[in-house]
């Protein structure tokens, strides 16, 4: 059993996230990278798979800048065994779409059974990449589950809807994505980190990939404006003399909040 789990290099998720308003793209060095949480949790559940089956690999995969590296050495030493980052300049800006493809061939290039993601990055929300590679690859997806089961032939989770609970279940090669309920992420060890020192490690372009360039697509989405968040307007002050209690409620009354 192969198992892929994709990963991303997000802008530490408690910093101020800032858009660039010349490109409308968020300003990545803004605030320090990090390894997004969710692929964390993605991980988690491959390697709780792999505690009870030793024969099971698990190659972490990431689109991104040279400095990815970071990230995937610390999925490396929670117990991923080997990782590929396809870094190349004209990815910078790929959309969901193009981002798919991509990450299409190299999941193809990389073999597997299973490819495990989180259910959504921190950094763009769009929640479809998943859905998309599986579409390119042919293969069944089952999206925002809460929970996963793994055996040799199958994998079967739980997703909440509107209303109940769906149970799903797939054949491999399959493709899911995890919610954060999934699974608590295990924090590295000193040997774990030591380990991922010397683990695979390798740096794929697009042309390693056969893959063609974002720039050349039929159609691509992009960003034709953007614009500061305003800032913050003060609220009304209500001095307590006497009469607080008639211009709360007024207030209240006034924005159609009772």
């Amino acid at each position: 059993m192969k198992i892929v789990v994709l990963a991303k290099q997000v802008p530490d998720t408690w910093s101020d996230r800032k858009i660039n308003l010349e490109t409308g793209m968020l300003d990545r060095e803004a605030s320090e990278p990090v390894p997004d949480e969710i692929n964390e949790r993605a991980l988690e559940n491959a390697l709780l798979y792999k505690d009870a089956n030793a024969d099971t690999e698990i190659a972490v995969l990431c689109m991104g800048p040279e400095e990815a590296v970071k990230t995937l050495r610390k999925l490396l030493s929670l117990g991923a065994d080997s990782a590929v980052l396809i870094t190349d300049p004209e990815l910078a800006g790929a959309d969901m779409v193009q981002t798919a493809r991509v990450l299409a061939a190299a999941v193809e290039k990389t073999g597997g059974d299973l490819l495990i993601a989180g259910n959504e990055a921190t950094d763009g929300r769009g929640g479809m990449v998943p859905a998309m590679v599986a579409e390119i690859l042919g293969w069944p997806v089952l999206p925002g589950l809460d929970d996963i089961s793994i055996s040799t032939e199958s994998v079967t989770g739980t997703a909440q809807v509107d209303g109940g609970t769906l149970t799903l279940t797939a054949p491999l090669p399959a493709v899911v994505s995890v919610t954060e309920k999934s699974a608590e992420a295990r924090f590295p060890n000193f040997k774990g980190i030591m380990q991922a020192k010397k683990k695979p490690l390798e740096s794929w372009s697009l042309a390693d990939l056969g893959a063609a360039s974002p720039a050349n697509a039929s159609a691509r989405s992009v960003m034709v404006s953007a614009t500061a968040r305003p800032p913050k307007a003060a609220g009304p002050k209500i001095t307590d003399d006497g009469t607080a209690a008639a211009q709360l409620a007024q207030f209240l009354m006034s924005n159609q909040l009772v």
